[in-house]
Formats: C-alpha cells, structure tokens, sequence
C-alpha cells in the first residue's frame, strides 16, 4: 500500500501517544510452530510471520527478517544455519586487493534475495494497517562480513584501497537490493550498519557514511523511507557523521544511554531505542521489561521525538509472554500521561 512516509514520520514524531517500533520478525517461528532454517528458506512462512505478528502487536510499522548473513551469502560467503537463532556468515571470501577487485557483483534475486523479495510482496498485500519495512545490511557490515569481521578493523588501516573497492561493490549491489524492494510495494527499509559501531568516529566519516548517504540519496523518496539501525557502543561519538547520512530516522542500540543521544538528535529527527533484546526480550521476564521499558520512556519521551523500541533485532526464541509486556508497557505508559 502506498504511503507518504514523510508523512508518516512526521506524524509520529507530533502524536502524543506513539506507537512503539521494535524490530520484531523472528520470533513469528513460535507463533508459527516452525524453525528459523525453515522460516528464511520460504516466502510464505515470511509473509504470514509478518502477518501473524501484525495481527497480535499495534506496532507502528511490520518489519521484515534482519537477517545480516543474506547479502554476503549472495556474495559467495558461507553461512551457518541453526533452527533457532539467526544465520551467521563464517570465514571470509576477500583477503588480498586483488581478489576485491575480482569479486563480482551479484545480480539482485540471486541466492535467498529472491525469496525475501517475493515475502515482501506478499506481505504487503497482506498488511494493510501499518506501513512495511524490509530489513536490510548496511555497506560497511557488508563489506565487513566479506573481508571477515575482525579482519575488516585492520584493513581500513592496512589496505584502505581494498576496503573502498568492496564498499563500492555492496554499495552498489544495496541500492539495486532496495529498489527492488521498492518495486515490491515496500514502504522502506531499515539499514542496518552495526560493524560501522566498532569504527572510530575518523574511520566512520570515511568507510561508513559516505557509501549509506549514497544509498539514501539513491532510494529515499516521499513514499520510501530509510531508517539507519547501528547497535554499535560509539554511535553516541560518531552522531554527527551517521546524522550526515540524511536517514529518515535513526535507530540505536542498548550498547549507549538512549537519553544522552537524544540531547544530539535533531528535534524534527525521529530517533528510536533501545531495550535490550538479549537481557530483557530473550532472558528477562514480563515485571522485568516491563521495569526497564517505562524507565526508559520515562528518562526519553521528554523528547517529543523519542519513539521507543528494541535495541536490535529481537531474538527468534524471545518468549512471547516478554513481548506482550513489553508492548503492553508502553500503552500503560501513555494512558497514565493522557
């Protein structure tokens, strides 16, 4: 369904009562009674996931799998799989200039791509309420993963060129994978560039930003959001650079204090955080989330735009009986201010 998503951001950051926005998807293997290995491997188990958490949350927007190893795997990386947790990359494809300048760039709807693309299709005929957004993996957590994810560090030291040139093979791929998730009906995607949180805030102007503004610059339209997703601890020292990237919005993790970030998030800038889907979604219980989520609105929604959230991708075997408290915490919380 189409939407003016400038529209719907600034709608959210004005209304008094806001919806909250975790990043929740593969969870939907309980609700659905499969695995995590059969849920990435058809379109149908994505689209109905979506659709079956749509149906029990008020969530302001339906967000697809973020699932970090799809991109590398088409890329030719290898990947390991579990029936309950998300999938990893193993090892790494690039390792001298000579083999990132070989590299090819894969077509979009190679390897699983094509899979996630038909889900999203399928869950945008299907989600009519909220707008829908697709998860994808920003260039430098791309590229990271194709050099090997401690490796990369060194590189951007030791071999600056070769990490530029895969920069510029997942930039280029990304923004062919986020318009083909345009064409599907999608309302956005949510870009995730954990790895660039590890970077210095010098090493994030240069191997970070630049390639995701390129991809915003590229996609972002009225009725096509980007939201930037970093978990990363020095998200708080490189806010300038991530805010140059010209996102819709922004998206942390619980590695920073939420409030402190919001003192350097621009008022007409929506900005969303940061529950800690490992300790409270995956291992806490309903009275503890429910503790730490109306502590962080309550430290948080000072700032009008504040919206709360997970700070990452919620794990598949996160306990349902957390994720209701959760959502039901932050509607207890606005009706206890209205």
């Amino acid at each position: 369904m189409s939407r003016n998503m400038k529209d719907w951001i600034t709608h959210m950051r004005l209304d008094q009562t806001k919806k909250a926005m975790p990043i929740l998807s593969f969870p939907a293997v309980q609700l659905m009674d499969i695995s995590v290995r059969e849920l990435i491997s058809s379109s149908d188990a994505q689209a109905n996931g979506m659709k079956r958490i749509a149906d029990r949350v008020d969530s302001a927007a339906a967000v697809s799998l973020m699932d970090l190893s799809l991109e590398a795997e088409c890329f030719g990386s290898e990947i390991r799989v579990s029936d309950d947790e998300v999938p990893t990359v193993i090892g790494c494809i690039v390792t001298t200039p000579e083999e990132a300048e070989a590299l090819p760039v894969p077509e979009v709807g190679s390897g699983r791509t094509g899979i996630y693309l038909d889900a999203m299709r399928k869950a945008c005929t299907m989600i009519q309420d909220r707008p829908v957004l697709a998860g994808v993996i920003g260039p430098f957590s791309l590229a990271g993963r194709l050099m090997g994810v401690t490796d990369a560090m060194i590189y951007c030291y030791e071999e600056p060129e070769m990490v530029h040139t895969l920069l510029r093979k997942s930039t280029e791929f990304l923004k062919n994978y986020c318009r083909a998730y345009q064409e599907t009906g999608a309302n956005g995607v949510v870009i995730a560039e954990p790895l660039a949180g590890l970077l210095s805030p010098t090493l994030a102007e240069e191997f970070s930003s630049p390639y995701v503004k390129e991809i915003v610059d590229a996609v972002q339209t009225d009725e096509f959001i980007v939201i930037y997703h970093n978990c990363g601890n020095s998200t708080i020292q490189m806010i300038d650079s991530i805010l140059s990237t010209g996102a819709g919005a922004y998206h942390f993790g619980n590695a920073i204090d939420m409030a402190e970030m919001m003192t350097h998030i621009p008022p007409d800038v929506v900005a969303m955080g940061n529950i800690d889907p490992a300790a409270e979604f995956r291992n806490g219980t309903p009275a503890s989330i429910r503790k730490a989520t109306q502590s962080l609105m309550e430290t948080c929604c000072r700032y009008p735009n504040f919206v709360i959230s997970s700070g990452c991708d919620i794990p598949p075997m996160s306990r349902w009986e957390n994720i209701d408290a959760f959502f039901d915490a932050v509607k207890d919380f606005y009706a206890a201010k209205a």
